[in-house]
């Protein structure tokens, strides 16, 4: 995605949430779709892949609730409010289940692009097993920094709100975060370049 459709973006949800504190429903279905995938696929690398749908709705059950709280400002972005309810949301799921196995990683996560060819498909699915296999033995910081700025695509800034770091520690982050999946994936005899 180019700077200038994420600015877009970025302009397009402001404009929906105002309609949606104005009571526009529509607004919020909009809105809604703007954000699914990304948030289901975030969850869904959190949590076990039975419980992230019931997490994602609660998610957007917050947001819909919490929504005239909002405040539009130029540093922060509706998405990185978002993504914060989620984050809140999944240290929530572990603080109730006592269960901080954070290496519940599907293969089989939903894509914006569908694939029809089986050799592809193939490949995409041990590219996602290698992943999984991979970022299991991640810390906790290394795994969030790869799903938000790798899987979900989201700009440092977005993150950098979402992680409450500045820009410049988010990307020794990320760096520190790619070394050590690099060294992960080189451990398990795949040779990878990022």
């Amino acid at each position: 995605m180019s700077n200038d459709e994420k600015k877009n973006k970025k302009v397009q949800t402001e404009a929906l949430v105002v309609r949606v504190k104005e009571g526009d429903h529509d607004a919020f279905s909009q809105l809604y779709d703007l954000f699914i995938d990304q948030i289901f696929r975030y969850v869904f690398y959190r949590v076990k892949s039975t419980d992230a749908e019931d997490l994602v709705e609660i998610v957007f059950m917050k947001v819909w609730e919490n929504i005239d709280k909002y405040k539009v400002k130029k540093k922060n972005s509706f998405s990185a409010w978002v993504y914060r309810i989620a984050h809140n949301l999944v240290v929530d799921y572990y603080r109730s289940k006592k269960d901080r196995d954070y290496s519940e990683l599907g293969i089989d996560v939903p894509t914006k692009d569908r694939e029809h060819n089986a050799i592809r498909m193939a490949e995409r699915s041990l590219d996602k097993d290698n992943l999984k296999g991979a970022m299991k033995n991640l810390k906790q910081s290394y795994q969030d920094i790869i799903l938000y700025k790798f899987i979900n695509e989201l700009t440092n800034t977005e993150i950098a709100q979402i992680l409450g770091k500045s820009e410049g520690s988010l990307r020794i982050l990320q760096h520190r975060a790619l070394k050590a999946l690099k060294k992960e994936m080189l451990d398990m005899g795949i040779k990878y370049e990022f």
